[in-house]
């Protein structure tokens, strides 16, 4: 069976790419580029799928928001 899955990249102070698939519960990885990134991420969905629980419900991505908060 096929499945996709939205991945969330972001970039974080150390210059690492973080990437997590929200519909995978704990499903996240991080490298120094791209290219290895979603390598990563890809074998973290695959491993992530081994164990999903049949039972989760599924979510529909409808986007990503950025906002601002004065602290």
């Amino acid at each position: 069976m096929i499945r996709e899955f939205n991945v969330v990249i972001e970039k974080d102070s150390d210059g690492y790419f973080v990437a997590s698939i929200p519909n995978l519960k704990g499903c996240h990885t991080q490298a120094k580029s791209l290219d290895i990134l979603m390598v990563r991420i890809q074998e973290a969905a695959e491993i992530c799928l081994e164990f999903e629980n049949q039972d989760s419900p599924s979510t529909e991505f409808v986007g990503i928001q950025k906002i601002v908060v004065e602290v």
